[in-house]
């Protein structure tokens, strides 16, 4: 056999520290699903390679069990007791004991697979067997393996990542059919966009994706991207708004309107301030939900860059010189 027990774990769906009892109550539901007799014809090769590797599987670990006990009981003394009671020799007695064991084993074999005798179960996992060891091969693998996943991706607006949202998503992926031929299949899924998703968010459809012979299926992978915002733009948890400001409403009192992603309106006024190239006002809570957070939100950057005319004529100079004179 001489594979890792954490393959043969696997394979029998339970955890490293199982118990024998345990072992052979999960070999025997598997068996009774994957038994070849009770598959079509369509799915009876794949049934026929998972029933062989079950059972090669729990074989295995009970052998590791039994080799377990044994050795335990000859570490402390009480194997060659037992065996030179029961058979007049220490090592010798201790051998058979162990072939009554593992006789029992296979007896419980037989009566757990009906149909399919122990000398069968020699014949299969025999070291000279190619087909049994092929065929456990090809399933142990199969389970290890995971076809590459299909990968696209989800655009959202900043509204819909704002407000939350249900997407719709169609994408083609292959899948195999019962003759072993690869065929295009269009499939939908409903994404729920939560409020406050990011850039690189993923979404992942397990199986969903790519089926190859030979392998579990891939996963279908949605990757979040964000369209660009003609009014505003996302930094981390914070929206940014870059306004212009023509200088004399920059030095004289200004007041602008715009709505948010939400569609709530906001005023900004200055009246007794003037604006300077660079301001910023921050507007608290305004921003887009944190997602890790209920009910938080970042907030609201206004960024004002200040309109210069690019010429002026001698006469406003002069005014202007004039009027501003003493004021710096």
């Amino acid at each position: 056999m001489g594979n890792p027990p954490e393959l043969y774990h696997k394979i029998l769906n339970i955890p490293k520290d199982t118990s024998p009892q345990e072992i052979r109550a999960a070999y025997k539901n598997l068996v009774k699903k994957w038994h070849p007799d009770k598959h079509p014809p369509s799915s009876k090769p794949e049934a026929e390679a998972r029933f062989k590797a079950i059972s090669e599987a729990y074989e295995a670990l009970l052998d590791q069990q039994e080799n377990r006990a044994v050795f335990g009981l000859c570490n402390d003394g009480r194997a060659g007791e037992r065996a030179t009671g029961a058979f007049g020799g220490g090592g010798l007695g201790a051998d058979i004991g162990a072939r009554m064991e593992r006789t029992r084993s296979d007896d419980f074999c037989t009566r757990s697979a009906p149909g399919t005798p122990a000398r069968e179960f020699k014949k299969v996992y025999s070291s000279g067997n190619s087909g049994g060891r092929r065929a456990f091969a090809e399933f142990s693998s199969s389970i290890m393996r995971k076809a590459p996943p299909l990968e696209r991706k989800l655009e959202c607006t900043l509204e819909e990542l704002c407000r939350g949202c249900k997407k719709e998503v169609k994408f083609t992926r292959d899948v195999v059919t019962k003759n072993g031929s690869i065929v295009k299949k269009e499939v939908s899924q409903m994404v729920m966009v939560k409020p406050g998703w990011r850039k690189g968010k993923q979404v992942v459809f397990e199986g969903m994706g790519d089926e190859r012979p030979g392998c579990l299926p891939a996963d279908a992978i949605f990757t979040v991207s964000e369209k660009k915002h003609q009014t505003f733009k996302r930094v981390g948890n914070d929206l940014v708004l870059k306004v212009e400001v023509p200088l004399v409403s920059a030095l004289t009192g200004w007041s602008f309107s715009f709505r948010l992603l939400s569609g709530k309106k906001v005023t900004v006024a200055f009246h007794d301030e003037v604006i300077c190239p660079g301001h910023e006002k921050v507007i608290g809570g305004e921003g887009m939900p944190i997602p890790e957070q209920k009910g938080a939100r970042g907030d609201l950057k206004v960024k004002f860059e200040v309109v210069f005319p690019k010429e002026l004529p001698d006469e406003q100079r002069a005014g202007l010189a004039e009027i501003l004179k003493g004021s710096c």
